[in-house]
C-alpha cells in the first residue's frame, strides 16, 4: 500500500496541474476569442452626384451601408436639391455676370455638405455628368462648353469632399445607368429572403428602360455576353456581370422635338411621366385607354383644360397635346409594342421615393471602386484583454513553480 506521504504527493501534484492546464486553456482561449470573435462595425457611406440635364442641374446625395453585397453598394437616395435655373448649357462663365445661376449652385451644394457627416466629407465622392444639352453644346460651340466645365470644376473641387470630375457623359453611358437605376429599384438585382439577408432574385430577369429627356432618348436592355460592339456595354452588380445594349438618339429629346415643331423650350425631366400625368394617367396603362386619353385632351377647349389642370401652368399645359402625341408615336409607331407589352410600361418618375435616372446607376457602379469602411470590434476592450491575459499568465507561471518546489521537496 502506498504510504501517506505518497498520496499526498500526488494530491498536491493533481490539484497544481489542474490549475496549470485550467489557466494554459483560458489563456490560449482569451488570445482565441479577441483575435477571431471580433464584429464588425460599418458606417454609412456617401455619395453626391449632379445631373446636369439640358433643363436643369439636380444634385442627388446617396447613402449606403460600409458592408455592401459582393462588392455593390445597397444605396439609397436620402437627399435631392434642384438647382434653380436653366441648364448649365445656358450658365455664364463669368460668375459675376450670372450671379443667380452660380448662387442656386452653391446653395443646393451647401445644402447637401450639411446633411453629411462632417468625418465623412472626406471620403464623400462627388461628380457631376452633363447630358444631351452640353452634348449639343459642344458641337455647336466645343470652346464654350469646355469653359462652362472647366469653371464648374474649379469650384466642385474646392468642395471638401473627393471630387472626381466634371464632364459629358456619352449617351450610352446615360443609357447603361438609367436602366441600372430602374432594374435596381424594381429588385431585379437584389431581393431579402426570409432570413432577412440579400440574395440575388430567382430567375435573375431584367427589364429594358427608355429615358425620354429634354434633349435625348435613351433605350437599354440586356442581351447575351456573346454580343459586341460599340453600343454594347459591361457592368458588374452584386457579383454578377450583366451585357446591356444602350442607344442614345440625340435630338430626339421631349424638349428638342418640340422645337422643331412648336419652336419654344419646354422644361421637361422624364417626360414619360410629366406627359402621362397631364392626362391623369399616372401608373401603368394599355395601349387603348393611352391613346383615348390622348384624343380626349387634344380635343378639349383650352379654356375648359385651364380650369380642369389647376397643378399646370399654362407654359406647360399647351405643350402636352404635342408632347402625349410625340410619346404615343414614339413607343407605338416607333417600336410596334403590342397591347401585352405596353400594360408593362410605367410613366411614373419616382420609385419607393427615389427619383429615376441615370445618377443612381451610376452611384451604384461607382460603389463598387470605393472600400468599404470596416471597424472591428474585439469582444473585449484593451484593458480587460491585458488584465485577464496577466491574470492567467500569472496563475500558469505560480503553478508552474509550484511543481517544481513540490518536487523538490519530495525528491529531498
Amino acid at each position: 500500500m502506498a504510504s501517506k506521504r505518497q498520496i499526498c504527493f500526488k494530491c498536491r501534484i493533481a490539484v497544481v496541474l489542474l490549475v496549470l492546464l485550467a489557466g494554459i486553456a483560458a489563456l490560449i482561449a482569451v488570445a482565441i476569442i479577441q483575435d477571431t470573435w471580433r464584429s464588425k462595425e460599418y458606417s454609412f457611406q456617401y455619395g453626391i452626384v449632379i445631373d446636369s440635364g439640358s433643363s436643369r442641374s439636380n444634385v442627388y446625395l446617396y447613402e449606403w451601408p460600409g458592408e455592401k453585397e459582393n462588392e455593390t453598394g445597397v444605396v439609397t437616395e436620402i437627399m435631392n436639391c434642384r438647382v434653380a435655373g436653366d441648364g448649365i448649357s445656358e450658365m455664364k462663365i463669368d460668375q459675376e455676370k450670372d450671379a443667380a445661376s452660380w448662387k442656386a449652385f452653391r446653395a443646393c451644394m451647401e445644402n447637401i455638405t450639411k446633411a453629411i457627416p462632417p468625418k465623412k466629407h472626406k471620403t464623400t465622392p462627388l461628380f457631376l455628368g452633363a447630358t444631351a444639352g452640353m452634348r449639343l453644346l459642344h458641337e455647336a460651340d466645343e470652346q464654350r462648353s469646355n469653359e462652362i466645365l472647366a469653371s464648374l470644376r474649379d469650384y466642385l473641387s474646392s468642395l471638401p469632399f473627393i471630387f472626381q470630375n466634371a464632364s459629358i457623359i456619352t449617351g450610352q453611358e446615360e443609357g447603361l445607368y438609367g436602366w441600372i437605376t430602374v432594374n435596381y429599384l424594381m429588385g431585379n438585382f437584389l431581393e431579402k429572403n426570409l432570413w432577412n439577408t440579400y440574395v440575388r432574385p430567382e430567375g435573375a430577369k431584367t427589364v429594358g428602360s427608355m429615358d425620354l429627356g429634354g434633349a435625348s432618348t435613351q433605350i437599354a436592355f440586356a442581351v447575351q455576353d456573346d454580343l459586341m460592339g460599340p453600343d454594347y456595354l459591361h457592368v458588374k452588380l452584386y457579383g454578377y456581370p450583366y451585357n446591356v445594349y444602350t442607344h442614345s438618339f440625340l435630338c430626339y429629346g421631349k424638349n428638342e422635338a418640340e422645337k422643331r415643331v412648336l419652336d419654344k423650350v419646354v422644361q421637361a425631366y422624364a417626360g414619360f411621366f410629366y406627359t402621362a400625368r397631364a392626362l391623369l394617367m399616372n401608373g401603368t396603362s394599355d395601349f387603348d385607354q393611352f391613346n383615348t386619353a390622348v384624343r380626349k385632351f387634344c380635343h378639349t377647349e383650352w379654356k375648359q383644360l385651364v380650369e380642369e389642370k389647376t397643378w399646370i401652368s399654362e407654359r406647360f399645359l399647351r405643350t402636352y397635346c404635342y408632347a402625349s402625341h410625340y410619346v404615343f408615336t414614339l413607343l407605338a409607331d416607333g417600336y410596334k409594342f403590342d397591347n401585352e407589352t405596353w400594360k408593362n410600361i410605367n410613366f411614373q418618375s419616382q420609385v419607393k421615393k427615389t427619383s429615376i435616372g441615370w445618377s443612381l446607376g451610376y452611384m451604384l457602379s461607382m460603389s463598387n471602386m470605393i472600400p468599404s469602411e470596416v471597424n472591428e470590434i474585439p469582444p473585449m476592450t484593451d484593458p480587460v484583454f491585458a488584465g485577464l491575459i496577466f491574470l492567467f499568465s500569472a496563475i500558469t507561471i505560480v503553478t508552474t513553480v509550484l511543481v517544481f518546489i513540490i518536487i523538490i521537496r519530495t525528491c529531498y
